[in-house]
């Protein structure tokens, strides 16, 4: 039987696009794009809303619970941070506080919560790592497990997440994948980086069915759930939720919150151990199973957990192929402000709240009509899709201006001789004294010393042009490895240097 549960909420807030779309002028700057793209006023609305129902009643109970011995692992999305820091940084500051409880775990997840990796896997990487490093920042924790957008998970994902250096990732328990096989075991494909599988059934009892007065298991008791769990059969259950499931969701007259509170308690008398993510990964990592991922990504969303949920109407399919589009023009302006519009855009969210405009199941219909901002329903069912592509035609039309005058060889070439800004971490508390060596330095001839934050993290940043480098940490007179870099070659005497390509 299942003794132990992981369970895992994660934190996002989409960024809203504004409609009807508004004409883009084909001249105007990225920041007059980004006004005319993104309604502000309406993220601002319901960021405080949920704020109300969900963030700070979630918040106000948690330390209680985690005292009393529950384990949380949290994913934040940077789509919710940059609204928290524009809004509300006191509520932040509630969530960093909690971070800092040893009953929290902090789990990096894609930072937009955006398709990229369907578009650019390589970019795809950087962002993860990008978050990985920002989270760090923020919370003085660096995540050692990541979430990909909606759970998706596939070989090429899993294989991009294991370089990054990841102990841990998340997919969905479908039969797809683990056919007659339990979710509740721990599972990897060949590489050190492991796989915990969602339970479905445990994750949606309280995720959807909670407030479901037709459900057979209406009105949900703790004590009930904690028997389901612990009669399951296998090493640990993995619960996956929205954090926002909570109050917002299932609204506080639901008992949603004394279900919760309830909770650590049943756990502890029923014998079931709450782990976080690093402690499960410790306790069943030797005895991880072997498994073969898809090809086609499965997801925690929908029915059947296929991308279908997403791509499945026409209307959905036409707004996935525009996101293709401006992302590709941006990244062809070269213009980094122009690319972070066109990333916004590729937002899961444009396609779930459109679920409902053909062929989705009853159910699915209800849950993307649920997340379709509220006055959108004025202009009508047909004339939403429209609206929703003509934002995009609108900015890829402006970026596509911009590369009139850009004869394309020549721009390849000066591109060419373009450097790129290339961040370097390491992580020592102890270290007094951190520089960077290698052949982008002269190796020792002219070093980079690195500077430490205050909080054990070293940074530097520097400019390369485009090409592979090799390098070092020089630690207090020692040589280190990079530990973040995943590729070496050995450097002639017995050691490895670590390699960074600049594209």
């Amino acid at each position: 039987m299942a003794d132990n549960i992981v369970l895992y909420a994660l934190v996002h807030q989409p960024r809203r696009i504004r409609l009807p779309a508004l004409p883009l002028p084909r001249t105007a700057s990225a920041a007059e794009l980004e006004e005319g793209i993104f309604d502000e006023s309406l993220n601002r609305f319901y960021f405080q809303k949920v704020a109300r129902t969900c963030y700070y009643p979630m918040t106000d109970l948690l330390p209680e619970l985690l005292d009393r011995g529950l384990r949380l692992n949290l994913g934040f999305s940077m789509s919710f941070i940059h609204q928290a820091l524009l809004w509300d940084r006191a509520l932040l500051d509630r969530f960093r506080a909690l971070v800092r409880h040893p009953g929290i775990e902090l789990v990096c997840v894609e930072p937009y919560h955006s398709f990229i990796f369907y578009m650019d896997i390589v970019r795809f990487m950087e962002r993860v790592a990008l978050a990985r490093d920002t989270l760090a920042d923020l919370f003085g924790e660096r995540p050692t497990s990541v979430e990909v957008t909606e759970m998706f998970m596939s070989r090429e994902i899993y294989l991009a997440l294991d370089r990054l250096g990841f102990r841990g990732t998340l997919m969905e328990g479908r039969h797809r994948v683990l056919g007659d096989r339990a979710p509740t075991h721990l599972y990897h494909q060949g590489r050190n980086l492991a796989l915990f599988a969602r339970h479905k059934d445990l994750s949606d009892d309280v995720g959807y069915r909670f407030t479901q007065v037709t459900w057979p298991g209406y009105p949900l008791k703790a004590s009930d759930y904690v028997g389901w769990v612990k009669h399951t059969p296998g090493d640990f259950v993995f619960v996956g939720w929205d954090f926002e499931t909570f109050g917002e969701h299932h609204r506080l007259d639901s008992g949603i919150f004394d279900f919760v509170r309830w909770l650590p308690g049943e756990f502890n008398w029923q014998g079931v151990q709450m782990l976080t993510m690093s402690e499960a990964l410790d306790r069943f990592r030797p005895s991880a199973r072997e498994i073969a991922l898809p090809v086609v990504p499965t997801s925690w969303a929908g029915l059947n957990g296929e991308p279908e949920f997403f791509f499945g109407s026409p209307a959905q399919f036409k707004i996935f192929l525009l996101m293709h589009h401006a992302y590709h023009v941006a990244r062809l302006t070269g213009d980094p402000q122009l690319i972070d519009i066109a990333l916004w855009l590729c937002q899961s969210d444009n396609l779930h709240l459109l679920g409902w405009s053909g062929g989705a199941d009853s159910s699915e219909a209800e849950v993307s009509s649920y997340f379709t901002p509220g006055y959108w329903w004025n202009f009508g069912a047909e004339r939403i899709p429209g609206e929703l592509a003509a934002v995009y035609e609108g900015f890829i039309a402006a970026a596509a201006e911009r590369l009139k005058d850009q004869g394309l060889p020549a721009n390849e070439e000066r591109d060419a001789h373009k450097t790129r800004t290339v961040e370097f971490r390491f992580y020592d508390p102890q270290a007094k004294h951190v520089a960077l060596v290698g052949d982008l330095t002269g190796w020792s001839k002219d070093p980079v010393l690195l500077v430490s934050d205050g909080h054990g993290y070293w940074k530097a940043t520097i400019g390369l042009a485009p090409g592979r480098y090799e390098y070092k940490f020089l630690v207090d007179g020692e040589w280190r490895s990079d530990p973040n870099c995943r590729l070496s070659v050995p450097d002639g005497f017995g050691a490895l240097n670590n390699v960074v390509t600049v594209e």
